[in-house]
């Protein structure tokens, strides 16, 4: 299901004002060509914390730690983050950046592949959160689901980030070029699981590169 276009040409139209030393991550991230989320997104991941009001914060793809440090200007004062990152040039500079926040000790780094992460969190007792951002490998999204629901709380949210691809996702596989044939396919793959999914509502937003929410039943 696509959304209203009148209600994601509103969310695109949306501007945040950024506290500075996130102005200053976001500036850098986007010359050394480091993936972050759009402002787009950023809009509708502000809506969605004050809407969900979420007590754990799950994200999958920490790249420099700019997100989850927009997460925690937005979430609740009794929430916390736990993200994950492999790609040791991108831990580098997000163990400086989170542990420099003033949120530090609401955002817990976990490093390492997301899939042995995330089986890892599944298998222990307790740990579910009510709110998830899935954005990194996108060919790899798949492999992540079965484990993200695992930890997905009754009631939560993931949100997943990418989705449509410059729109591209859309097209026929013809329309676009063969190396990127099979990223597409699994993003295929992965739209038509969540929306058929038995345990899951979703919607499609073309918010940013777009946007995929999905209740857990």
């Amino acid at each position: 299901m696509i959304v209203d276009e009148r209600i994601t040409a509103y969310i695109n139209s949306l501007s945040i004002e950024l506290p500075l030393y996130l102005s200053t991550l976001e500036k850098e991230a986007v010359k050394e060509e480091v993936p972050i989320i759009k402002k787009e997104t950023q809009s509708l991941l502000r809506f969605l914390l004050a809407m969900k009001k979420p007590a754990h914060i799950l994200e999958v793809g920490a790249a420099v730690g700019f997100s989850a440090l927009f997460m925690s200007e937005c979430m609740p004062k009794t929430c916390d983050i736990t993200t994950i990152e492999k790609v040791e040039m991108r831990l580098v500079k997000a163990r400086v950046n989170l542990k420099n926040s003033d949120k530090a000790d609401k955002i817990r780094l976990l490093e390492g592949d997301a899939l042995i992460v995330l089986k890892e969190l599944a298998e222990k007792e307790g740990e579910r959160y009510d709110f998830i951002f899935m954005d990194a490998a996108k060919a790899q999204y798949m492999n992540y689901l079965p484990e993200v629901l695992r930890l997905l709380a009754p009631e939560g949210l993931l949100v997943t980030d990418n989705v449509l691809q410059d729109g591209t996702v859309a097209q026929s596989r013809y329309g676009i070029t063969r190396r990127d044939r099979t990223i597409h396919t699994r993003m295929r793959e992965y739209l038509y699981t969540l929306t058929h999914s038995e345990q899951l509502v979703t919607t499609v937003l073309s918010v940013g590169d777009g946007v995929t929410l999905s209740i857990k039943k």
